[in-house]
């Protein structure tokens, strides 16, 4: 008797939807979700890469976790803030946040008098609060948003005055000067690429000057014979002045001494200051306005803004990461490498092919260019790196002479066990 076909023997779609677990995973993924799962596992049977008995546990054990196709990656780059994988990790304080804001919330709305209320005004206070040199502040989706608002609202048809050496390409082919023409403004260059003096930017100055825009050139660094004119000395100009800080560092830190932090920005005579809301502040991704109380009126009541707003996750988020526990980029930035020792030698231990090695780590996420951060890492096979990517969960190192390695700076310790789950998986 010849044997039955098996494509016969793959169970239908209703049989395995009845499956308690998968029923569970029904009302927690939808219908069209976990039917597109039964979908694949059933035509991986009928090709014979899995047996038709197998279908039901194949399709349970590749469920995803969430409705969403993002997929959670343990960071083992070493780059702190880093752009492909969602820059800045949230606190527990802003996930929780951001949680709660999923409901219904007074986001725009007085409680007490039932009236409409200043929309976020819970994060503006907050931000406020983190740097008292500032009379405003506003928030926009990211740090572009923010300079294309102060554009369109101070500079339209008018020039902006910017350093040659500042003209600089941001992630994924983004130009500054593009965005900023692109508002109808015109770009009033300066100086040369490696130098722009204090008197280029004043013989610039016009009738038709609407600010000078200083940029910091955060992906990027030039050295050798090179001078810039500083914040206090373009104040005095007479001229507006924005400075883009980029990186979202809101006070001085002793680690970054180079670094812009908005604080010392205002103080020494800016009159706007932009930043990033998800590098170093290590919030969501957000773009900070920062300055003069009327500037900063001037861009919230204009046209553009509600084009420009962030939503109440990032509000939540905001708030959470500027009034919480310090964020984790914070804690990982002033991590001794002395610490992260005991934590490779353990990981280690029960891998044969590892050994521990001492490697840099960077901020990343354009923030500090050209300093580096002493760090420890799992050394590992190179040809383990794409297996650990295409693991579960997905484990993103760096290839560095012929190794693979896992920096641990940038693992939070919770997810040690994980990882070493996703070795042993190489190693067998």
């Amino acid at each position: 008797m010849p044997s039955p076909d098996r494509r016969r023997l793959v169970p239908r779609t209703d049989a395995i939807l009845a499956h308690p677990a998968i029923a569970e995973a029904e009302r927690a993924l939808g219908r069209a979700l976990v039917k597109s799962v039964i979908g694949a596992a059933q035509d991986k049977a009928r090709a014979g890469e899995i047996e038709p008995g197998a279908v039901t546990e194949y399709v349970i054990a590749t469920l995803p976790a969430t409705a969403s196709g993002l997929r959670p990656v343990i960071n083992a780059t070493g780059v702190l803030v880093h752009t492909n994988l969602g820059r800045a990790p949230l606190s527990g304080a802003a996930l929780d946040a951001v949680a709660a804001a999923g409901r219904a919330t007074d986001v725009e709305f007085d409680l007490e008098t039932g009236r409409r209320a200043r929309r976020g005004r819970g994060a503006l206070a907050a931000l406020a609060e983190a740097v008292p040199a500032a009379g405003g502040v506003h928030v926009v989706n990211n740090n572009a948003a923010a300079l294309l608002l102060v554009a369109l609202a101070l500079a339209a048809g008018r020039e902006i005055v910017l350093s040659r050496g500042e003209m600089v390409e941001i992630g994924d082919g983004f130009r500054i000067p593009e965005l900023l023409e692109s508002t109808g403004a015109r770009l009033r260059e300066v100086g040369t690429t490696n130098r722009t003096t204090l008197n280029d930017y004043a013989d610039a100055i016009g009738p038709e000057t609407a600010f000078v825009l200083k940029v910091h050139p955060s992906n990027f660094r030039v050295t050798g014979f090179t001078a810039g004119a500083g914040v206090t000395e373009l104040a005095g100009l007479g001229a507006p002045l924005v400075v883009d800080i980029g990186s979202g560092l809101l006070t001085p830190h002793r680690l970054l001494p180079d670094e812009p932090d908005a604080t010392s920005v205002l103080e020494a005579g800016a009159d706007l200051v932009t930043a990033s809301g998800d590098k170093l502040l290590g919030g969501p991704q957000a773009g900070l306005l920062l300055g003069r109380a009327e500037l900063v009126e001037r861009l919230r009541r204009h046209p553009s803004a509600r084009a420009l707003r962030v939503d109440k996750l990032t509000l939540a988020a905001l708030e959470a990461t500027l009034r919480g526990p310090r964020p984790p980029v914070a804690r990982t930035l002033e991590l001794d490498q002395e610490a992260l020792r005991p934590r490779a030698e353990r990981l280690v231990a029960e891998i044969p092919e590892a050994t521990v090695a001492d490697c840099v780590a960077e901020v990343g996420g354009g923030g500090a260019p050209g300093v580096t951060l002493p760090s420890v890492a799992v050394s590992l096979p190179a040809s383990w790196a794409a297996r650990l990517r295409t693991g579960d969960p997905a484990v993103v190192g760096r290839v560095e002479r012929g190794r693979c390695l896992l920096d641990l700076r940038t693992v939070d310790p919770r997810e040690d066990e994980s990882l070493l789950r996703a070795m042993r998986r190489c190693s067998s």
